[in-house]
């Protein structure tokens, strides 16, 4: 586990903010990808993101794509920390880094939001749907992101790179990812014209909640964002209610509805209240959903053989890639055993 050089630090902080002294750092928990710090700073409170050290796959850990979107949507109603400084130079503290204002707020691990009044899960849900369809409202080209990724064949392109990532994996192979790289190209519904900032990673964990209401006032964890298809997000958020507990705080076979959090349908319908005009997800949308989050956990557990994961419960989640390329094919077999007109949405 990477670890701060703190002299090093002091003297860029120095450099930033002369007014600052009594460096203080505390390493954030849980999180997979770029290992990210609170910094005070004096009277400054921060929140520094960096690169792991060690060999990491094209295109993964890129903090520079984090910092440049956050920054382009300050501005809109899509809920941001403010940007502060960006450091290419890795000599410093062994990778490129940034920071960012530290908001106060709470972060959710557990999509059951237990200690919540029935009121506040129903309100914590539908906000992320509503955050979610402000993302998707804002038009790449008018915040200055229109050359952030490529327009049309979203799908293709990014079942081809997650593909690639599982393919060049050092571990086992799982016989359930290989059957969903063949089914999901085979599978793709047309995507029409529609084009949308795309997070990539949108669900509870990575939402800053405001103190006391159930309110986001802060999208966190950009790193895998792009231009795509807002179904896309869509389908990744609606995953809690297609794994358990035990698959990275899902809410599948727990008591959920009773404890006020809405159905997925009544989710995504808040969602389609607030989007621009955005059809139904349908299976294949949660299944490409699960595929790439398996193969999030297959290079997890790559990491952890490398030594060079963020976290070290990285060994026990680079498990769950099996789990969730299961759980794909079963929401596809359901959805191929269902009977009736609206079989293939939710």
């Amino acid at each position: 586990m990477s670890e701060l050089d703190l002299p090093a630090l002091q003297n860029w902080l120095a450099d930033k903010w002369p007014d600052g002294r009594d460096l203080e750092t505390q390493r954030i928990s849980g999180g997979q990808s770029n290992p990210t710090w609170f910094v005070t700073w004096g009277t400054h409170r921060l929140v520094l993101r960096k690169k792991p050290e060690g060999p990491t796959l094209p295109g993964a850990h890129a903090i520079e794509r984090e910092y440049r979107i956050q920054r382009a949507l300050a501005e809109t109603d899509v809920a941001v920390p403010r940007m502060l400084h960006f450091e290419d130079d890795a000599s410093i503290l062994g990778t490129p880094f940034y920071v960012m204002e530290r908001l106060e707020g709470r972060v959710f691990a557990d999509s059951t939001l237990p200690d919540m009044t029935g009121h506040e899960r129903r309100e914590i849900y539908l906000d992320m749907a509503r955050t979610l369809a402000r993302l998707h409202a804002v038009r790449p080209d008018q915040v200055g992101l229109g050359d952030y990724g490529k327009s049309g064949n979203y799908f293709a392109r990014q079942i081809a790179r997650w593909s690639r990532q599982y393919t060049d994996s050092t571990g086992p192979r799982v016989a359930d990812l290989d059957w969903l790289m063949d089914w999901l190209p085979a599978s793709m519904p047309p995507e029409g014209d529609a084009l949308s900032i795309a997070h990539g990673d949108f669900r509870l964990g990575n939402l800053m909640y405001h103190p006391t209401e159930p309110r986001v006032i802060a999208v966190l964890d950009w790193e895998l964002s792009t231009l795509g298809h807002p179904l896309a997000d869509l389908g990744y958020c609606v995953m809690p209610w297609n794994s358990a507990p035990e698959e990275y705080g899902g809410i599948l076979g727990t008591d959920w509805h009773a404890a006020g959090i809405p159905t997925q349908a009544e989710f995504v319908a808040e969602y389609h209240a607030h989007a621009l005009p955005t059809p139904p997800p349908l299976p294949f949308h949660i299944a490409f959903a699960m595929f790439r989050f398996a193969v999030i956990f297959v290079g997890i557990a790559d990491r952890a053989r490398a030594g060079s994961a963020a976290s070290s419960e990285a060994a026990d989640l680079g498990a769950l890639a099996p789990r969730f390329a299961a759980r794909a094919r079963q929401i596809i077999a359901t959805a191929s055993s269902s009977i009736g007109n609206n079989a293939g949405s939710f």
